[in-house]
């Protein structure tokens, strides 16, 4: 079945990560696109089958996740995506076989669920996320487009996240904590911070309680 076909953007580190997810949900992965310089390379015994260039073949019989990851930026992602837009490709949401997800929770389309996160009810996750192994976004959390929520982080309960922030391994973020609302794209919770008050100015922030370092 098409919903079921998947053409992985992206051969990195992070493409690893979603082969596992993406064979966990029962996705049948047709291959994957990169840079020319890695054509006929190999992920996991999946192809890099073509370049960004060829998104267009394969619009009518599989949909497309991308699997470059994000950290200082999700800047490569969002142009990515844009691209599967602009040739009429279709996104899937992967949800890995042991994460929770309720089912009065929200996951925009091109999101990837790792294995062992926690979605609780009433969470709204916008498209193109990365919420990474054992992140917990709790109930009534929004979060903007194309974030990355990473290993082992706490979302507290109605915490609103603008688009784009970046959320380190084993970072918190207080209940009701509002970050960058206008949009993150530069903007930064460093591991391990624990995020108190509302940040309004993109950056890099860091510690207990976190501040801005950069």
């Amino acid at each position: 079945m098409k919903d079921k076909n998947l053409i992985l953007v992206g051969g990195g580190g992070h493409c690893k990560s979603v082969i596992d997810v993406a064979e966990s949900a029962g996705f049948h992965i047709l291959g994957i696109l990169d840079k020319p310089t890695e054509q006929g390379k190999n992920v996991f015994g999946y192809r890099i089958i073509g370049t960004d260039d060829d998104m267009v073949k394969y619009i009518n019989i599989a949909s497309f996740i991308v699997t470059v990851g994000q950290i200082n930026s999700p800047a490569l992602r969002m142009k990515l995506h844009q691209m599967i837009e602009n040739v009429g490709g279709k996104f899937a949401t992967i949800i890995a076989s042991t994460a929770y997800v309720s089912r009065y929770a929200s996951i925009g389309e091109g999101t990837v669920i790792m294995h062992n996160a926690f979605i609780n009810a009433d969470a709204k996750v916008g498209k193109g996320c990365i919420i990474n192994t054992f992140a917990n976004i709790e109930h009534e959390v929004e979060l903007g487009n194309f974030c990355h929520v990473s290993t082992g982080s706490i979302i507290n309960g109605g915490s609103k996240i603008g688009c784009g922030v970046f959320i380190g391994s084993h970072s918190t973020v207080f209940q009701g904590v509002r970050i960058c609302l206008d949009g993150g794209m530069n903007t930064l919770i460093s591991a391990a911070s624990v995020v108190k008050n509302d940040i309004v100015s993109q950056g890099v922030y860091w510690g207990n309680p976190a501040i801005k370092v950069k």
